[in-house]
């Protein structure tokens, strides 16, 4: 798939020449968010041109030679793109047991170090989005901005009126209470849709196998407001400027 850069992304590389402040500068190489790159600094981890910085509101050029513990940073161009993972790879960047990740399917994404945003694991497809921004990657992973998640959902047996009811009202489980924001019955009683703001690992087949039912097929069918429309199992595309606004401007 050829990439394609978002007009935002062009607009920023025509004003590399400008400085930026430090924050921006590690938040933009993918380390962590500019809040977690003021932590850097103030701990002296990050000079500029050899030189240790601990000055908050900082600014360096993109010339300029900034590394973090020894490694040098290249600031880039934002990168936001939509994945619809297929079953049998794993959500991390590396694995040492050389098993298939999603790296392996946006590695012709271009030469920016881009991250997935949460996880899928292994048995579920659907969305997955991946971002050099670490600003917005915090956004979307904490659980104080109740990013919404839907689910399509595949059981090994029926669903009974009353367990319905139990994921509608809310459980919990072993690790406290979990509200669900809509479920529903699709083509029939071992299909369903559910709609979802927790982030906690798994969440989706925890709440079946807690009532006795095994999950077959889990599929994210949106994320965040973003949905698979033209985006086949195993492809992924660039986010258009509109869906990274939204994105950026998203209210809990």
């Amino acid at each position: 798939m050829m990439k394609k850069k978002s007009q935002s992304a062009k607009k920023e590389a025509t004003q590399s020449s400008e400085p930026i402040r430090l924050n921006k500068f590690i938040a933009n190489a993918g380390v962590c968010s500019r809040r977690e790159a003021d932590k850097l600094i103030a701990a002296g981890e990050v000079t500029v041109n050899g030189e240790v910085i601990t000055e908050m509101g900082y600014k360096v050029s993109l010339t300029d030679k900034v590394t973090h513990n020894g490694k040098k940073l290249s600031a880039e161009s934002p990168v936001y793109l939509l994945l619809n993972k297929p079953k049998g790879f794993i959500t991390t960047t590396d694995d040492p047991h050389e098993r298939k990740t999603v790296m392996d399917l946006v590695k012709t994404a271009g030469p920016e170090r881009i991250y997935p945003v949460g996880r899928l694991d292994r048995a579920t497809t659907g969305l997955l989005l991946f971002t050099n921004d670490g600003d917005l990657a915090v956004k979307l992973a904490h659980p104080s901005n109740n990013i919404k998640k839907i689910y399509r959902v595949e059981i090994d047996k029926e669903i009974t009126n009353a367990d319905f009811d139990k994921i509608s009202d809310g459980l919990k489980l072993e690790d406290g209470p979990v509200k669900v924001d809509k479920i529903a019955i699709l083509e029939d009683k071992k299909t369903l849709g559910l709609e979802i703001h927790v982030g906690k690992n798994r969440i989706v087949r925890r709440i079946f196998e807690h009532l006795g039912y095994e999950v077959l097929k889990l599929d994210r069918v949106v994320y965040a407001g973003l949905d698979k429309t033209n985006l086949p199992r195993g492809k992924w595309r660039m986010l258009t400027d509109k869906e990274v606004f939204r994105l950026k401007n998203q209210k809990s």
